[in-house]
């Protein structure tokens, strides 16, 4: 019986074996591809299911251990924790745009680093000038209420997406998706990203206060001690 015979009936086709490297699939009819195909994928992937759970284990046991060790480092060692983890923020994204291209993030992404660093320059120096805090509540009490709302403005345009009401509007849904994706992810970014360099100008700004009132203190004490000294003086 020949081998386009065999295959005339489900069943022949499978109890035949076949070389999957070898087989002429311009002899099969359509239906009979999609078995074949069905089959040998079923053949290559046999044997494979544990070796899948085990990578999930492995998965997961990695991302728990990956996660106390994050823990440990934040509680242990804040500020280079806080140092590495702001600068991977920082770079990789950009890293990223760049190889793909994305200009809009990159235009962003340039924008708020030009003044967020400028921001954090005014903000570390010892001596602080007076309107400095000032400058620094402004800038990233606005990038926490741009993205908020940016946040929220995206979630709005996921819900139209995920309830269908965005079929309803003249654009094609997957641009209202991309949209509501882009959205969310500027409001989660810049939003993270703004806390974090805020709470290191809060730093570098509170000991640099600190220094100024412990000195403002010494300076005051010294000239209360001549005064009672001079006082002394005159009056013997």
């Amino acid at each position: 019986m020949s081998e386009e015979a065999t295959l005339s009936t489900h069943s022949s086709v499978a109890s035949t074996s076949f070389d999957w490297d070898k087989i002429e699939w311009s002899k099969f009819s359509p239906e009979e591809r999609h078995r074949l195909r069905h089959r040998m994928i079923e053949e290559k992937h046999r044997g494979h299911d544990l070796m899948h759970a085990e990578m999930i284990l492995i998965l997961f046991a990695s991302i728990g251990v990956a996660q106390v060790l994050l823990f440990l480092w934040r509680i242990k060692h804040r500020k280079s924790y806080q140092a590495i983890t702001l600068l991977g923020m920082w770079i990789i994204p950009f890293y990223l745009c760049v190889r793909l291209s994305f200009w809009r993030m990159i235009i962003i992404w340039s924008i708020f680093s030009i003044i967020t660093l400028f921001v954090m320059f005014k903000a570390t120096r010892k001596k602080l000038h007076v309107n400095t805090p000032k400058i620094v509540y402004r800038w990233f009490l606005w990038i926490y209420q741009a993205s908020y709302a940016l946040g929220i403005i995206g979630y709005l345009v996921l819900l139209l997406v995920f309830t269908g009401l965005g079929l309803l509007l003249p654009v094609n849904p997957d641009v209202i998706l991309e949209t509501g994706v882009t959205l969310v992810f500027y409001g989660v970014y810049y939003g993270v990203m703004g806390r974090d360099c805020a709470e290191v100008c809060l730093d570098y700004m509170s000991a640099a206060m600190t220094v100024r009132r412990r000195r403002v203190r010494v300076s005051n004490l010294l000239s209360h001690t001549i005064d009672i000294r001079t006082l002394f003086l005159t009056v013997q």
